[in-house]
């Protein structure tokens, strides 16, 4: 996006990519599909040292202008009723191809299996060395788009974060973020691939540290999903912090669930039957079992006390919190460069002349659900305008 927005306004634009082609991490981006955007894009959704940094960015370049620039070039997007967005064609690699046609349209000129190794500000200029020492281009100016340290096998190690710090930037420690959630969940094994709607909270002791809604998934490990993931970098920036999460199985249902109990109060129906009305059918037996209640209780027989038991589990199911899973599966990495350091309309970096920063580099984090990509676009779109302007 950056080196489009660049050659749209006349520059001479050189992108150099380590992979074998562009837009390689575009291809795992929503499971396949390509979650680009979300409707609800907002600053105060990200996670980051200044909201008003974000605030600026996405007047300047948001969703809707987002979504129409990506039909200009050639992909047509939709949205789920929940504001996500993909591509038409359902498909990251066609989003990949687009953009690598527009830009041999555009007449960028396209490095592939090449790395900038080190970067020297020089008389006015920035001095590349392109794969090593021996081999230096001279350029006017420079975005760095190199990611943060998520999915390493896509080209993302984190390695130019060391040549930034060098140049004076502040680097923030790099850690994984919307990460599957390694937790301590052997009383909940036979809820392993039980994926529902859920409310979690995170608390340090007991203190709230985050909130947030949506799925989840049970793992062997412990717990995956947008919910969990969501909450993941609060977690991962804590790595000593006796954490534990609270799972709100009735988050999504309570409304639909406590007229059923009223209604079956005194009658002889199962209680697994009253809560299998709202919740997967693998975790009734699980709360009852949990509750010290036999399997086949049925409503009329519960106690006041033993029904209060179980709803209460059911809205507060804690497990003990060990950290997240690494960098080969997060999705994103927190850490990096703080906004601060940077211009919010430009993207220009406050520390070292004629250069930019975009995307991962940044230490920018949004939940599930395109956020995250969008914020690539729009600052990548910006550091594009801003470096050719």
């Amino acid at each position: 996006m950056a080196a489009l927005e660049a050659a749209r306004r006349g520059a001479q634009v050189l992108l150099f990519d380590t992979n074998p082609m562009v837009g390689r991490k575009l291809l795992v981006t929503g499971g396949g599909r390509c979650n680009i955007s979300n409707r609800h894009v907002a600053a105060e959704a990200y996670t980051c040292a200044d909201r008003a940094f974000l605030e600026t960015a996405f007047a300047l370049w948001g969703h809707e202008r987002t979504i129409a620039r990506l039909e200009e070039l050639g992909i047509p997007t939709y949205a789920t009723h929940d504001g996500w967005c993909y591509p038409l064609s359902d498909s990251g690699a066609t989003v990949a191809q687009a953009f690598a046609a527009m830009l041999h349209l555009a007449g960028v000129e396209v490095h592939l299996k090449t790395k900038i190794s080190d970067v020297r500000l020089a008389a006015g200029c920035l001095i590349l060395e392109v794969g090593g020492p021996s081999h230096t281009l001279t350029v006017d100016r420079a975005v760095v788009a190199t990611g943060g340290k998520a999915y390493p096998a896509l080209g993302s190690g984190g390695d130019f974060f060391s040549v930034l710090e060098r140049l004076g930037h502040r680097v923030l420690p790099v850690r994984p973020a919307l990460a599957p959630v390694v937790a301590d969940v052997r009383r909940l094994h036979k809820l392993q691939g039980v994926r529902l709607d859920v409310g979690l909270t995170l608390l340090q002791g007991d203190d709230v540290v985050g909130r947030t809604a949506g799925n989840m998934m049970f793992t062997n490990y412990g717990l995956s999903g947008p919910a969990a993931m969501d909450l993941s970098h609060l977690i991962s920036t804590r790595p000593h912090a006796d954490l534990t999460l609270s799972v709100d199985l009735l988050h999504y249902t309570r409304d639909a669930l406590l007229p059923l109990i009223s209604r079956f109060r005194e009658k002889p129906v199962p209680l697994r039957v009253i809560l299998g009305a709202v919740l997967p059918v693998k975790i009734p037996p699980v709360l009852i079992n949990m509750a010290g209640l036999r399997d086949d209780v049925t409503m009329d027989a519960l106690s006041a006390s033993d029904l209060e038991g179980v709803l209460d589990l059911a809205a507060d199911l804690s497990v003990a919190v060990k950290g997240t899973r690494g960098f080969e599966v997060c999705q994103l990495s927190t850490g990096g460069v703080p906004v601060t350091e940077v211009e919010a309309k430009t993207m220009a970096s406050r520390v070292i002349p004629h250069l930019h920063l975009a995307g991962e580099v940044l230490d920018v984090v949004g939940p599930c659900g395109g956020y995250n990509l969008q914020f690539a676009l729009t600052s990548g779109a910006l550091a594009g305008a801003g470096a050719a302007g």
